[in-house]
């Protein structure tokens, strides 16, 4: 009887210890870090810090110790369709991310309680107030066309300073869309059509301006130039015509009777140039002097 009990007594000992070092053991798994809490309580380190374990088996006093896992890594939250009021009071829907990862498990955990919802709903609030800041300070216009960039990263900073005192670091974050809701959207899309129109109204009658300039310059410039142009060949023949006059002179000195008949032949081809001409004179006329064999005079020559 003694062997038997003892044979229990060291089974039930044994399955004891087993229990005992199983809850004593576990496992933080990767990605993920511990919180250690003793009697309800964050349990500190000797410095005074929080007990923080990593990835890895670790050991803990059974039914005192507790550990609660947070996931560590970085964690999305995804928002669509938030209403945010611009400088205009005007609406916009603003569909926008966070990315965020658990920077202080001890601050998170009495912030939030181990609840993620409620983080993402605080870290929700942080954000949806950044974005009202930046929003209110510009047009719709402006939220549309103006860099998304240098808003994206102001809202990042913005939010990680009002994201520390819950225990989280803000790495990101990113505007996806900005949509007009059904109401406004006509309004706002008719005031930039007409601004649009506006600034096209103001390049065309630039445009004509200039082209106008132009065409008065290129106008003056051919005026300019042809008025030139024509003062240049009135000169250029009035020295001919004073030329041709002193060679008709220097000829008609050279031999007064030659120069009379040459002129004379000139006037009877462009008299009987046409065969169909009829000219009605007296056979006696100074004009037919020289078919009658008759020199003819200076002053008997008919001149053209």
């Amino acid at each position: 009887m003694k062997t038997t009990a003892s044979k229990f007594f060291v089974i039930v000992v044994s399955i004891v210890a087993f229990l005992v070092l199983y809850s004593s053991l576990f496992v933080v798994t990767e990605g993920t870090q511990a919180l250690v809490l003793r009697l309800g309580e964050i349990s500190k380190l000797s410095n005074g810090q929080p007990n923080v374990l990593n990835p890895g088996l670790h050991f803990k006093v059974p039914f005192i110790s507790t550990d609660l896992e947070f996931d560590t890594r970085i964690q999305t939250l995804d928002i669509n369709s938030s209403r945010i009021m611009t400088a205009e009071k005007k609406d916009v829907l603003v569909d926008y991310y966070v990315k965020w990862r658990i920077a202080n498990l001890a601050q998170y955990y009495k912030s939030t309680s181990d609840d993620v919802s409620r983080a993402q709903v605080l870290l929700q609030q942080q954000v949806n107030n950044g974005l009202r800041a930046q929003f209110g300070q510009k047009t719709i216009s402006e939220v549309v066309s103006d860099d998304r960039l240098a808003i994206m990263e102001t809202l990042r900073q913005q939010a990680n300073a009002s994201a520390q005192p819950l225990g989280i670091d803000v790495v990101d974050v990113r505007i996806k869309a900005i949509d007009l809701p059904t109401e406004v959207s006509s309004s706002v899309f008719d005031r930039m059509r007409a601004e649009r129109q506006r600034v096209a109204a103001e390049h065309r009658a630039n445009g004509r301006s200039l082209a106008e300039a132009i065409r008065a310059k290129a106008d003056a410039t051919v005026t300019v130039t042809l008025a030139t142009a024509n003062e240049q060949a009135a000169q250029l023949r009035a020295q001919g015509d004073a030329q041709a006059a002193k060679i008709y002179t220097n000829a008609y000195n050279a031999d007064p009777s030659f120069y009379a008949f040459y002129r004379s032949l000139l006037a009877y081809r462009n008299t009987f140039s046409n065969k169909q001409s009829v000219l009605v004179l007296s056979p006696q006329t100074q004009f037919f002097n020289y078919f009658a064999g008759t020199p003819a005079n200076n002053s008997s020559v008919v001149k053209k």
